[in-house]
């Protein structure tokens, strides 16, 4: 159990799974082929085609690392991966629920959205397209105060 005065630890971090991803490997590889298509007809232009394709990969990885997830001894963050400044945080003593997102195609890909609601103004943070989700909503209860309501209480 965490003592007021302990120094804040991260628990666990991470960014978005790459399968988080998948509507844009399927963009790039309709362009892709598009652009093989049109080169092998002697289209000219086919060329920007193949461009497209590699933009929106590497776009993939731009948007992955854009956020990064924190869990710490104290509370969660989410933090930008390119900068390292924090663009929300709630701590623990502020959390009213936490439950897991997904839907059929996320499940199918093990992955899902951990959204934890604040006590303030129904504001909420999310942790978007992670691994595992199920797991890293059993460290989290696992580090919550034993008075904590997201304890006792599960959302409908």
């Amino acid at each position: 159990m965490q003592k007021p005065g302990d120094p804040e630890r991260i628990i666990w971090e991470g960014y978005p799974s790459w399968e988080q991803f998948t509507w844009l490997y399927f963009f790039s590889l309709w362009t892709g082929l598009r652009g093989l298509f049109l080169a092998r007809l002697g289209f000219p232009g086919w060329e920007m085609w193949l461009v497209g394709a590699g933009l929106l990969l590497g776009l993939v990885v731009i948007l992955r690392y854009w956020a990064k997830y924190l869990l710490t001894s104290k509370r969660v963050i989410l933090r930008n991966g390119y900068s390292g400044k924090d663009m929300a945080s709630v701590g623990f003593e502020m959390f009213k629920s936490v439950e897991v997102m997904q839907g059929p195609v996320a499940r199918m890909l093990g992955i899902g959205t951990l959204v934890v609601h604040c006590e303030d103004s129904g504001r909420s943070l999310r942790f978007r397209g992670i691994k595992d989700p199920e797991v890293i909503e059993t460290k989290l209860r696992a580090l919550l105060p034993p008075s904590s309501p997201v304890l006792t209480h599960q959302p409908a």
